[in-house]
């Protein structure tokens, strides 16, 4: 069945972890049909984060898959406890383009919303919006008018949320969101959500 792993930092501001509405992979799980686990880290700072990571690893089995696209600083600690944990690691978007991961994205048909930014050219408008095609063209437009930006948000200049994938038996719906700014970052807190109704199997 495949477990999706969560883990949740003290620091908002982590460099290791993803950290805004981590509540909803809860709803992503079951809507993949996976077994979720949540692992808290207690203490700030990146001995402690990659601590937990260690631990909660050490508590699975298996491969272990990861979507680091370009960022060293997790990939190596990543690389480096699956090693020490004997867990093979599978990282498929490490080292391609940013475009490549988001048009892959965006083909696939899964519905991904900005909901935080954090670079100079991204504004609030931003905020919710899908990301697909006309999205990704604005998001180059920005980084070649205005200032650079990772079009796949690596750089942390964006963070975003799955809400649907044609592996989901059933969509996110977002019933209320908060949207506030704060430092010059924009973003968009899910304060209640469920899922939709379930989807007839395909055919065939």
């Amino acid at each position: 069945m495949g477990e999706l792993l969560t883990i949740r930092p003290s620091d908002p501001d982590s460099l290791l972890f993803h950290t805004p509405n981590l509540d909803l992979v809860a709803l992503q799980a079951e809507a993949w049909g996976k077994v979720h686990r949540s692992v808290r880290v207690d203490r700030e700072g990146a001995a402690a984060e990659t601590e937990a990571l260690r631990t909660a690893l050490g508590r699975g089995r298996g491969w272990v898959v990861a979507g680091a696209i370009a960022s060293s600083y997790q990939w190596s600690r990543l690389h480096r406890i699956c090693y020490e944990l004997g867990r093979p690691l599978f990282t498929p978007l490490w080292g391609k383009s940013a475009r490549t991961v988001v048009d892959a994205e965006v083909g696939a048909g899964l519905d991904i919303r900005l909901v935080h930014l954090a670079a100079e050219p991204l504004g609030p408008e931003l905020l919710g919006g899908r990301l697909d095609a006309a999205l990704v063209a604005r998001l180059e437009e920005l980084a070649r008018t205005v200032r650079p930006v990772h079009v796949a948000g690596e750089g942390g200049e964006y963070e975003s949320l799955v809400v649907d994938a044609p592996f989901f038996d059933r969509p996110i719906v977002l019933d209320e969101v908060e949207r506030f700014s704060q430092g010059g970052a924009h973003g968009l807190a899910v304060r209640r959500a469920h899922l939709g109704p379930r989807r007839a199997p395909p055919s065939g």
